[in-house]
């Protein structure tokens, strides 16, 4: 096999590797494992690609520990039009809610839902955990070791994000803000 003439820079073998890493991404440890480089280079080429592929089609995804290229959210609709999909994702106003819940308080247990909600969450777990955009993440250390959800990179994908860091800030209620201040702790 010949060798190519030039060797490829850093972003040209980051861009490569995404590209083939699919659907389920890869983590930057790995990214530098492969291509020889430091994990900090790569988050140096992985920030310069990202800014470089603004208003481009496709997008740098981070989502937990890993990276991955998605189609723009712009190019959505288009997008769905030429693989045949749905145009849209239904969802109740409960499983909004919760899907919510879980997205600023993750990992989170579904009685933690339950007690921010009033109500039980069982059947709208269920139907975001089989339309994929939440997913296990672990178990909690508490009786009974209940389970840890989370956002999957589909929710990402769905609300328009490339990372949780995205998600606009949450606003608490004057009334929360003054309870919090009067909490004190007891050691």
């Amino acid at each position: 096999m010949k060798e190519p003439v030039a060797p490829l820079s850093l972003d040209a073998l980051l861009e490569a590797l995404l590209l083939v890493a699919g659907e389920e991404g890869t983590t930057v440890a790995r990214l530098a494992r492969v291509t020889g480089a430091s994990e900090e280079d790569v988050e140096a080429a992985l920030l310069m690609l990202e800014e470089r592929l603004q208003g481009r089609g496709i997008r740098v995804q981070r989502h937990r520990q890993r990276v991955r290229f998605v189609t723009a959210p712009e190019a959505a609709s288009v997008v769905r039009a030429f693989l045949g999909l749905e145009a849209k994702v239904r969802l109740s106003r409960a499983a909004l809610e919760t899907l919510a819940i879980i997205a600023y308080r993750q990992p989170i247990t579904r009685p933690e839902i339950d007690a921010i909600r009033g109500v039980s969450s069982d059947g709208v777990v269920r139907s975001l955990l089989e339309k994929g955009l939440i997913e296990e993440v672990g178990r909690a250390q508490a009786p009974g070791r209940p389970i840890l959800y989370g956002t999957t990179p589909r929710f990402l994908e769905l609300v328009g994000l490339t990372s949780l860091e995205d998600l606009p800030p949450l606003q608490e209620d004057a009334e929360d803000r003054e309870s919090a201040s009067e909490t004190v702790s007891v050691e």
